[in-house]
């Protein structure tokens, strides 16, 4: 892998696009890859349809050193997300020896039903994302594929992040002030990224109940010189306008 390191994130559901489930995974999982030097690039939603999950992995994949996805490997029948990930590969959805073996073990005679099989039925080639519970995550290729419950994915993402390989690893350094509008800064604040172009450097305002609105300046990128330098800017941008910046993000 190159210093820069990709992903995206493919979240897999209906419930999500009709507000009934809030997701609460990208999140999670952005703030993990930002630590470890892995760029999100792309959260996408799709629904529980075939044709747009397959399409989704298949650009995803090409585009990205890494996609995850979340929700959908669950025993009813809108969880298509397993059979899917075989159909964007070209491989055979089959039983999945170890995990069979284990679920079959695990549940009474007669348990292990129909239902309960899909869960340990996976693309061929699939490596376990193995958190110790019955039903596990696994990979293909460049695909990590996860639960939808939060607590489960982060089981699973746990387990997965040993394996995944790190780019350099991303330095953010923040500064706010209250009192302070966007329009007060832009054009100064152009110009500061314009001498720092390889930090990424966000506006972000905000309000408070007790202390009002104010600005916060987010500078993150690989070069820690130059991101506190670009930072130190800043802070000069704010005091020129009468501002009274302060380190770090606001309460």
């Amino acid at each position: 892998m190159s210093d820069t390191v990709t992903a995206a994130v493919l979240v897999i559901g209906d419930e999500i696009l009709s507000g009934r489930t809030k997701d609460r995974n990208v999140g999670y999982i952005a703030e993990y890859l930002f630590k470890a030097g892995v760029e999100l690039r792309e959260a996408r939603v799709v629904p529980d349809v075939e044709d747009e999950i397959v399409a989704a992995v298949n650009a995803l994949r090409a585009r990205y050193d890494y996609v995850f996805t979340t929700g959908g490997i669950g025993p009813t029948h809108d969880d298509i997300t397993s059979e899917c990930i075989a159909a964007a590969f070209g491989v055979p959805w089959e039983r999945q020896p170890t995990v069979w073996a284990r679920m079959e073990a695990h549940y009474p005679p007669g348990g292990f039903n129909a239902a309960r099989q899909r869960m340990a039925t996976m693309p061929r080639g699939a490596v376990l994302i193995d958190t110790g519970h019955i039903a596990p995550g696994f990979s293909l290729g460049n695909v990590h594929v996860m639960a939808g419950v939060p607590f489960i994915m982060q089981l699973m993402f746990e387990t997965l992040a040993r394996r995944l390989q790190g780019g350099i690893p991303v330095i953010s350094r923040s500064v706010h002030a209250t009192g302070v509008r966007e329009g007060d800064i832009a054009a100064g604040l152009t110009e500061v990224q314009r001498r720092y172009p390889d930090i990424d450097i966000g506006s972000y305002p905000y309000f408070r109940e007790k202390s009002g609105s104010g600005v916060a300046i987010v500078a993150k990128g690989t070069d820690a010189p130059a991101t506190e330098a670009a930072i130190d800017e800043v802070i000069v941008l704010f005091r020129s306008i009468g501002g009274d910046p302060v380190s770090g993000e606001p309460d």
